[in-house]
């Protein structure tokens, strides 16, 4: 059975994990991730750094965590959602309802995705893995030879220093970008 202090400090260490999150949202939005410190975190989120450091190793950990949120949503919408991005569409249709969701979610959170995603750590967040899954999936039911060789090779546009090269120094428009993934989309689920 719980104590009254051992809830309390559960309910003082979900409410240290909001202000942390909050914090680190308010000052990845300013600025890059990489020009937020971990102490900047915890001065704006008014906890000490020990605290950030129990919860949070690192600025990646703290952008995976807000990012999580909204991976989720998107998750679920690929399990549960409308066709196309849902169940019931064919899977070219899917594939590219899935390009211009993720394209959104750059859009609106490349900020943290390029906090998270750094070089190798983008194949091993959870989130990479379901996407990874969810692609491999419409390429077999596409009757895509190999997909195993295929799927990480369509989920390399999605890369945040892909995107943000594109969007940045080529001035591409999300719907630049979506139009060209819907089109490989097309070609590779004939």
């Amino acid at each position: 059975m719980s104590t009254y202090n051992e809830f309390m400090e559960r309910a003082d260490a979900a409410r240290n994990r909001a202000r942390i999150l909050d914090a680190a949202a308010a000052l990845f939005a300013e600025r890059s991730p990489q020009d937020v410190t971990m102490e900047d975190i915890a001065r704006k989120a008014g906890v000490g750094r020990g605290t950030l450091y129990r919860r949070y190793p690192d600025r990646a950990s703290i952008a995976v965590a807000l990012l999580d949120e909204h991976e989720r949503a998107l998750q679920d919408q690929l399990l549960r959602g409308d066709p196309p991005l849902g169940p019931g569409a064919p899977p070219g249709e899917r594939l590219a309802a899935f390009y211009a969701a993720m394209v959104r979610l750059l859009e609106d959170h490349s900020h943290l995705v390029l906090g998270a995603e750094i070089g190798r750590t983008r194949f091993e967040t959870g989130a990479y893995g379901f996407w990874r899954a969810h692609v491999r999936a419409l390429l077999t039911a596409a009757g895509t030879p190999d997909p195993d060789a295929l799927v990480d090779i369509l989920l390399a546009p999605l890369a945040p220093d892909v995107y943000s090269y594109q969007r940045r120094s080529l001035g591409l428009s999300p719907e630049q970008i979506t139009a060209a993934l819907t089109r490989l989309a097309a070609v590779v689920t004939g």
